[in-house]
């Protein structure tokens, strides 16, 4: 090739790049959007959680605009600000934003693939017919493995008080968590309580504690194609080789011996075959997705939303006494069984975990994608086809105006009085409309058990161990405390 054409059309693609990062840079001042300026330091600085960079944005530009403008990085983010807004985002105009623009490699990293990142008629589809596992007809078939899983986690913390007074409870209650889903989800014994190291545990650990590598992040996403043509992964490969395998035999297995346990496997078994998908069999890699995000999205999002639940009990001991007289109280109701109507009654303890909800919202940030050219109500603004929005969730809900006093832990904000006089949209932790969580029941359901069983045993208080005030880990998305959660506890 003649040189002189070469260089031209490096310096071309060149010149084409450069427009194209200074298009990217003035996105929001050629919109005439208020906004954030491009900080390159602070967007990758790595000692502060995603939730409280959000919440500084959220508090500056409050009342300017019903959205702000920001930038990860290079890339163009409206952070949607305006509680009408929201409400159009997740319901009104749903139809703008039914994709959530994370990142997926459906080739080389399958399991990434899942319900929570899928996008368009594939998501549509499939959240349709895994809609039904999640049925409160559902949850009162699962409840007495629930149960089953509780009773071990009960007995093991009895053990434990009898040897020891202090004990970190964050890890405790994620093996909880593991051992309830890997029995209601694969009809596996996970054995987490009496193996910390068991193999189900070890792989969710891996997956939320293995260090992240920022710009790989960072790459997957800005440029999402270009990182789908590097074969870019978000899962670690031993994690989901376990995964694939766990499936693998658990289908093979129950398909041999004509084994059903009317459970998340068996819907997922109709799906391979066809016999419960209108539009086609799904293939095993897609199955086998949606066993995975079924498993890491239910064990740490209910285990962390605990550990924040005990920590304010422990904090809070007049808060702690009267979550424990509800659960005495309504077991006294029901000959001390802690039936699926029994902890359906306990709504101060729904309460408590709505608070908990509140002011540490395991998923502090919620994602969408403009999925055409949205004109944003009340303005002149066109958001193009394209465009990532982000729900400040951690930020509404330690809004002062919208939630008094926000850092008081205050359960009463949650009778139905209180609720009736807030916005809808103003407390949206599983999100809201078609996309809203389709784990929600069986999250909560797990959670109120854990606690129904703990404050009616054990009473908690700090310790020599323990930390206040606890603060977020940087390193994970997910709201979790960085020391852990050390309390005493102390058997009733």
């Amino acid at each position: 090739m003649d040189i002189s054409l070469l260089i031209t059309a490096i310096a071309l693609l060149v010149g084409y790049g450069l427009y194209r990062l200074r298009k990217q840079l003035t996105f929001w001042s050629d919109l005439n959007v208020p906004h954030n300026p491009v900080n390159f330091r602070k967007n990758v600085d790595p000692s502060t959680h995603m939730a409280r960079k959000f919440q500084e944005y959220y508090k500056k530009f409050k009342g300017q605009y019903p959205f702000v403008g920001m930038y990860l990085f290079t890339k163009p983010v409206a952070l949607a600000i305006d509680l009408e807004l929201l409400k159009c985002i997740f319901v009104k105009d749903f139809q703008y934003f039914h994709d959530r623009g994370t990142y997926y490699n459906e080739k080389d990293d399958p399991l990434s693939a899942h319900l929570f990142n899928l996008e368009g008629n594939k998501w549509r589809n499939l959240r349709m017919k895994i809609s039904p596992t999640f049925t409160s007809g559902k949850m009162k078939i699962m409840y007495p493995t629930m149960i089953a899983a509780g009773k071990q986690f009960s007995d093991y913390m009895e053990e434990k008080v009898g040897k020891e007074n202090e004990l970190e409870l964050k890890d405790l209650l994620a093996r909880f968590t593991t051992d309830v889903i890997g029995m209601c989800a694969f009809g596996i014994e996970c054995n987490s309580m009496t193996n910390p190291d068991a193999q189900f545990r070890q792989m969710g650990r891996m997956h939320f504690e293995a260090p992240r590598n920022r710009k790989k992040d960072i790459l997957c996403s800005v440029a999402p194609g270009l990182a789908r043509f590097l074969g870019l992964r978000q899962i670690v490969p031993e994690l989901s080789d376990f995964f694939l395998g766990v499936v693998r035999e658990t289908i093979d297995y129950r398909v041999k011996n004509d084994v059903r346990r009317n459970d998340f496997i068996d819907l997922l078994i109709g799906m391979l075959t066809g016999s419960n998908v209108e539009l086609g069999p799904l293939t095993f890699n897609e199955v086998a997705a949606q066993a995975f995000v079924f498993f890491v999205a239910g064990f740490e999002t209910s285990s962390t939303t605990m550990t924040w639940a005990l920590y304010e009990l422990s904090v809070n001991q007049d808060i702690q006494e009267k979550g424990r007289k509800c659960v005495q109280d309504v077991l006294n109701k029901h000959n001390g069984e802690l039936s699926y109507e029994a902890i359906m009654e306990m709504t101060y303890i729904d309460q408590i975990l709505q608070e908990t909800l509140r002011k540490y919202p395991p998923v502090p940030v919620h994602f969408r994608i403009v999925t055409k050219d949205y004109k944003v109500p009340n303005t002149e603004t066109i958001l193009p086809a394209g465009t990532s929005v982000m729900i400040p969730v951690y930020a509404v809900h330690h809004d002062p105006e919208i939630f008094p006093d926000p850092e008081k832990f205050d359960p009463n904000r949650f009778t139905p009085e209180e609720i009736s006089k807030r916005h809808p949209y103003a407390w949206t932790p599983f999100g809201e409309g078609p996309r809203i969580c389709v784990g929600m029941r069986f999250g909560l359901m797990q959670a109120r058990i854990g606690l129904a069983l703990l404050l009616k045993s054990f009473r908690f208080t700090s310790g020599q161990k323990s930390t206040v005030p606890l603060d977020f880990t940087a390193k994970s998305f997910i709201l979790s405390p960085e020391q852990g959660l050390w309390l005493k506890v102390e058997k009733l």
